[in-house]
């Protein structure tokens, strides 16, 4: 047996989007902009729905949940994100890379969780109004939230064993925007078949599943709707919802054509603009969407600038 000459990968370089490096430090202002917006909105919402006891509702509990997951979600990339936009040697090692990978994907399908928990909460007020309060009560949120957080930081295990134990000897070059598991295994220096194949199953199991189980949730709701007699109140129903469903489509609609696919990657643009609608845009249109399209948040916000106001006073 000859000896082997290949050299093991102890870092990796991630390179971003080559094309605007011209760009960086307008990039930098922006992305520094929008982390700082999506850390001080998501945590203002949080704050706000635990203090205020008018939103101490099932619908409310998940949203402050949703909000406190996005802080978290953003941390796992946007900071790396801002430190290579004026960094020379855009460098992460090879257990920062899959810690990053681990976080990511663990948060990222808490979140596919717990939309599907408030997609399950809207379908219980609209389709089952006198019922919900007996079912949907305190007990019932908190053990949901924490089954949406448990299931999410396990689910990725097995992936980031698998990667672990695969070698790299070069190239180093990751052609994305942060780690992530296809750009990854395209660096390993074997067969990674059944890495994607693994990748391709836990991921549709995931994602799949939990899209199916929020659409079925709409299809009932929009049935129950359809059945009010008022257009009053079917307003009224459909507006509970409007947020909720509007971070679905925009969550959803990235992370279907990323990662439920059994090729390691399309082009590299294409993959790189996903990423940033479901690691930026979702997390950052979050607090715009839960407050400027509902009018008990920014009652709840006005009422708590108001208190602030007079103590300062």
């Amino acid at each position: 047996m000859e000896p082997s000459n290949q050299t093991k990968v102890t870092e990796f370089l991630i390179m971003g989007f080559p094309k605007l490096q011209h760009f960086s430090q307008p990039l930098f202002f922006l992305l520094l902009f929008i982390y700082l917006f999506t850390i001080v909105g998501n945590l203002l919402i949080f704050i706000v729905i635990r203090t205020d006891s008018r939103l101490h509702t099932p619908m409310y509990f998940f949203v402050s949940v949703l909000s406190f997951l996005e802080v978290w979600y953003t941390a796992t990339t946007i900071p790396k994100m801002l430190s290579n936009l004026l960094s020379q040697r855009k460098s992460i090692s090879f257990p920062g890379c899959l810690m990053q990978i681990y976080f990511f994907h663990s948060l990222g399908a808490t979140e596919c969780y717990l939309l599907t928990a408030m997609a399950y909460d809207r379908y219980l007020a609209i389709c089952h109004p006198l019922r919900y309060p007996s079912i949907m009560t305190t007990q019932l949120c908190v053990r949901l939230a924490a089954s949406c957080w448990i299931c999410g930081l396990l689910g990725p295990m097995a992936e980031i064993i698998l990667v672990s134990k695969l070698p790299f000897c070069g190239p180093n070059k990751i052609e994305h925007i942060f780690c992530d598991f296809p750009p990854v295994l395209s660096l390993a220096c074997t067969d990674t078949s059944v890495n994607v194949l693994v990748d391709f199953v836990i991921n549709a199991c995931k994602i799949l599943a939990t899209f199916f189980l929020i659409l079925l949730s709409y299809l009932r709701i929009i049935g129950a709707i359809l059945r009010i007699r008022t257009a009053a109140g079917r307003r009224k129903a459909f507006s509970t919802c409007a947020a909720h469903l509007t971070v679905v489509v925009i969550f959803y609609g990235s992370i279907l054509f990323m990662y439920v696919r059994l090729t390691k990657s399309y082009s590299l643009d294409y993959d790189r603009a996903l990423a940033v609608v479901y690691s930026i845009v979702t997390p950052f249109l979050n607090p715009i969407i839960y407050s400027l399209r509902n009018k008990e948040i920014k009652a709840a916000l006005k009422r708590r600038f108001t208190f602030i106001t007079r103590e300062v006073k």
